[in-house]
């Protein structure tokens, strides 16, 4: 009896040690190949945002397909905050000896998308304008596998955390109703 337990329990051992941390080990770097693409796509779209000026449906589109493409889903969260330079002086940004402060107003990811694809059904471009602040933010809402698998043998992770996440931001500069 004794020697029919161990047997098992060595068989139990060795198909855990052969099935399931290798299959842990390659979820995670699925899980970083996912990241690094995510953080790519994400850099990129917020760079071609900043240096032409203006965001559009098409480029919205294309980005979240991008990061679509690794099989997860994912929320993302855009903000501009539209400078609204002080109306009594006729600066500009890199004007130094200005008087009075700039002052942003935001625009959060439902604004944002009503303005490049309202209800009229024809898609718009939002124009930007040089010193505006863009940023966006992208984190997976479904649970992969690496996380299921974490769940399942640690229960380190909850329900409401993700993995997978990128952020980037930069000051636009160019302006895009001029181009």
């Amino acid at each position: 009896m004794g020697d029919t337990l161990i047997t098992v329990i060595a068989i139990v051992l060795a198909a855990v040690l052969m099935f399931v941390f290798p299959l842990m080990t390659m979820s995670d770097r699925t899980d970083d190949v996912s990241q690094l693409a995510v953080e790519t796509a994400t850099t990129e779209f917020v760079d071609d945002v900043r240096t032409t000026g203006k965001l559009s449906m098409d480029k919205y589109s294309n980005f979240v397909e991008t990061i679509s493409a690794t099989g997860n889903t994912y929320e993302v969260q855009m903000e501009v905050q539209v400078l609204d330079e002080n109306p009594g002086k006729k600066t500009t940004q890199a004007e130094s000896t200005k008087i009075g402060e700039n002052v942003y107003y935001t625009m959060y990811t439902s604004q944002i998308l009503d303005t490049i694809n309202p209800s009229s059904g024809v898609t718009q471009t939002l124009a930007l304008k040089e010193g505006d602040i863009f940023s966006a933010s992208v984190r997976n809402t479904n649970s992969t596998l690496s996380q299921q698998l974490k769940n399942f043998f640690y229960s380190v992770t909850g329900n409401d955390t993700y993995t997978i996440a990128a952020e980037h931001a930069g000051i636009v500069t160019a302006n895009g109703a001029g181009n």
